[in-house]
């Protein structure tokens, strides 16, 4: 099984956890907790309606990971002229965002970061330099030493 394939069973299982679903790897198992999630969606906006949420992603990874999992459950997220492109912003009940939107994103996002970080680091220890350290943290320079670093952006 590659890291790849590795990966989605992975995230598969934190779905599963999710719907709240003891039938792991079955593709009718998923579609159906999929379903039950949605439904509970649905009940929940009669009882809790929906208000707008504000979601700020850290990287590009973060915001196409809650994006996608919105749609998953026929949320429709949409950002605002001249909002930020990692801005996400959603009409959701809160206890479907407390109760299962928020915390399967946070497993997911774990995940799929410690993933990507692994591929990362082994692209560039295999590309560029094998030594992966972090840089060396040093004192700053004080009275009658050179002047400080040209900084860039």
């Amino acid at each position: 099984m590659t890291q790849e394939q590795q990966l989605v069973e992975k995230l598969r299982r934190v779905e599963a956890l999710f719907a709240r679903t003891t039938f792991e790897g079955e593709r009718v198992a998923a579609a159906n907790a999929m379903d039950r999630i949605r439904e509970r969606l649905r009940k929940l906006q009669e009882s809790d309606p929906p208000v707008e949420y504000k979601f700020t992603m850290r990287d590009a990874w973060s915001r196409r990971l809650l994006v996608a999992l919105m749609r998953r459950y026929d949320v429709q997220p949409y950002r605002y002229h001249r909002q930020r492109y990692t801005t996400v912003m959603a009409r959701v009940p809160a206890s479907f965002v407390d109760e299962t939107l928020w915390p399967e994103f946070k497993e997911l996002n774990e995940t799929l970061r410690s993933y990507l970080d692994e591929v990362t680091a082994r692209v560039i220890s295999e590309s560029i330099c094998a030594d992966s350290s972090e840089a060396e943290v040093r004192a700053k320079p004080g009275r009658g030493l050179p002047p400080p670093p040209i900084e860039r952006e």
